[in-house]
């Protein structure tokens, strides 16, 4: 398998990155189905990098359908050890401007049609997620982001609905009241999926639109969105390559890397041969295969 040291995922409008050297595109199968697209592997910066689009080229899966496990699988089988995630999505915020980037540190899960775990089935663990994203990521992410004279913010709350309607106003308005910044329908599954595989994760959120609260602004359309992020297309660029040759790739110090030391609560004898070999990936650290 091509090993891999950082795993890249695109998101609205984000679904090729050109600036991959020695490029070469993968399928990978894994117990959970297929990723959402082939893998783009190759170099950036002489660090080995893996790009996923999201929705797939052409953008076929909407949020709902997409098989958020078997992404974060694939990036984990090839040996990912870091997953930075780019997204679109609205701000419930006035100073979240348009084409602004927010690196959340909060995730409100309000979604209710995916698969959020890869335990299940005869193993159960409880990973915390108090703290859901990776902070050397996205500390690193607001240095890097900060030093290309971006408007960047640095925390906040994201609101993950399930979509793909967008919100009413009603909706938009009592989002704000709870206290959230910003909103889209993709992250918090992807944080909660890479911390069970013990994957660093950070999230690169670019605002897009007011969602529909906004009195001063056109409520959101998919072509409000696809134009601000394209707009930001050459910025992303800037930030992959200024991220990557600055990334330490050496997590094993990283909680994120150690979430599951007391996160299984299923006794090895107790874990049968199926639900083991699903994620020997990730087990093999704690026990044997009992062969």
């Amino acid at each position: 398998m091509n090993e891999v040291e950082i795993g890249i995922i695109g998101g609205s409008g984000f679904y090729q990155l050109n600036s991959i050297e020695n490029s070469e595109y993968i399928e990978i199968q894994t117990p959970f189905g297929s990723p959402s697209e082939k893998i783009l592997i190759g170099e950036i910066k002489n660090k080995r990098v893996a790009f996923l689009s999201r929705h797939g080229m052409g953008h076929r899966l909407n949020p709902s359908e997409i098989n958020y496990r078997a992404n974060i699988y694939a990036l984990k089988k090839i040996g990912a050890r870091r997953i930075i995630s780019f997204a679109a999505v609205g701000s419930l915020k006035e100073k979240f401007a348009p084409q602004h980037i927010v690196i959340p540190d909060q995730f409100y899960d309000n979604t209710y049609k995916r698969e959020k775990t890869f335990f299940e089935n005869g193993i159960v663990a409880h990973v915390p997620m108090a703290n859901p994203v990776c902070p050397y990521l996205s500390e690193l992410s607001y240095k890097v982001i900060k030093k290309l004279g971006l408007n960047v913010h640095k925390g906040g709350t994201y609101m993950n609905m399930e979509g793909p309607q967008f919100s009413t106003k009603a909706e938009s308005n009592a989002y704000r009241e709870l206290g959230f910044d910003i909103i889209g329908m993709t992250q918090a599954v992807e944080a909660k999926l890479s911390r069970e595989m013990e994957i660093c994760y950070s999230s690169l959120c670019f605002v897009t639109d007011y969602d529909c609260w906004h009195n001063e602004f056109e409520s959101v359309t998919v072509d409000m969105i696809i134009e601000n992020f394209n707009n930001n297309v050459e910025n992303m660029k800037k930030i992959v390559k200024g991220l990557i040759k600055e990334i330490n790739t050496d997590a094993s110090d990283c909680l994120c890397a150690n979430a599951l030391k007391y996160s299984i609560v299923t006794s090895r004898n107790k874990i049968n041969k199926e639900a083991y070999e699903k994620l020997e990936i990730v087990l093999s650290k704690y026990f044997d295969s009992g062969d």
